[in-house]
């Protein structure tokens, strides 16, 4: 259309308040054949997002994927058995994009109630109240941290290397998978120590930039983040999680991680765990993101939209006009840029993108 309208010397205008279809941005002229299928892909995964799969004409003869792990030893996929419509989109791009996954069932907090937590040996951690909601520890809270958790176990009962862990609730950047393999091929060439890398992530800490990894391209060491969307673990980093013996002083998932890496603001909470000692990256820029943001229309979360642990009249809906979630994450929007970070060929595609 716009090469018509160009031929023809009439402006054209893009009207954005209906949909009448989607197409893929065009590329540059240095980009490749690849380029622009992984671009059209990229296009497809983000209309299943909040639509109806995009499905091939009848007419045309779609090679069949071959799914691999990528390298990794395991692809672990959290998903609520009730949650069968992010199941299905979760596998459909995954499968599109040549993804190979074990679907993890997550825990459902929500059904246990307080003499199972007992009876299993969890206790919360002393002290622990979320820093924009003044309450304890949500069930949906602790059913999230238990499904990583039960992951943790099985890397290593399994003696699995390398893992990627992902939450059902995510979109993937534009080249994903060519960046992620591109990434851990420059890490195991490096031999860089890690034990996390996180690939989803909100980044709290926004008033320096993070240090970048010298000879590798787009990671940073990770400073005080939240979310699990998203992860790489290393067999001895789940080692060291274990060791810690979280279910003896549980938080929420996204706080324990940055206290076994030594970066979390309230040394209350981090003096309760002695060996502080994960090595944590992130890869910048991000590799995944949340399909919804909180207040987002269809935003639904079983973590905060659930009960006070120990309470189940107490309950903790969600409610945009008094959360404090919502106002602090507006101040954090503009984050802090880690400019030193070695940018790899295709960053400025995906920019391109853009």
């Amino acid at each position: 259309v716009w090469f018509s309208a160009r031929m023809a010397d009439v402006q054209m205008f893009v009207c954005n308040k209906e949909t009448y279809g989607f197409f893929p941005v065009p590329l540059r002229s240095h980009n490749t054949l690849q380029d622009e299928a992984d671009s059209f892909l990229h296009t497809l995964l983000e209309v299943n997002v909040r639509n109806s799969p995009v499905m091939p004409s009848k007419y045309i003869r779609v090679p069949k994927k071959q799914p691999d792990k990528m390298g990794f030893d395991e692809v672990f996929m959290i998903n609520l058995q009730k949650r069968a419509d992010r199941r299905e989109r979760m596998l459909r791009a995954l499968h599109e994009q040549g993804i190979s996954c074990k679907i993890t069932a997550a825990v459902d907090g929500k059904a246990m109630n307080v003499s199972e937590i007992h009876t299993m040996g969890i206790h919360m951690l002393p002290g622990y109240s979320d820093p924009y909601h003044d309450r304890p520890l949500t069930k949906g809270e602790l059913g999230c941290f238990l499904s990583h958790y039960n992951i943790w176990k099985e890397i290593v009962e399994r003696r699995l290397q390398t893992s990627l862990v992902i939450e059902d609730d995510l979109r993937f950047e534009v080249f994903f998978k060519r960046r992620l393999m591109n990434l851990m091929s420059e890490v195991e060439q490096e031999g860089l120590d890690w034990d996390l890398i996180y690939i989803g992530r909100k980044r709290m800490q926004v008033d320096h930039p993070e240090k970048a990894v010298p000879n590798v391209h787009n990671l940073v060491e990770a400073d005080y983040s939240y979310w699990t969307l998203g992860y790489m673990m290393s067999l001895q980093g789940a080692e060291k999680l274990l060791k810690a013996e979280p279910l003896k002083k549980v938080l929420p998932v996204d706080e324990f991680l940055p206290i076994m890496y030594n970066k979390h603001p309230i040394s209350d909470y981090a003096e309760q765990f002695e060996n502080r000692n994960l090595k944590a990256f992130s890869a910048e820029p991000l590799l995944v993101f949340p399909t919804h943001y909180t207040g987002d229309p269809g935003y639904i979360s079983d973590t905060e939209t659930s009960t006070v642990w120990d309470n189940d009249k107490i309950r903790t809906d969600w409610d945009r006009a008094r959360s404090g979630k919502t106002r602090e994450q507006a101040k954090i929007s503009s984050e802090a840029q880690n400019s030193d970070v070695l940018q790899s060929p295709l960053d400025s595609t995906a920019r391109d993108e853009l």
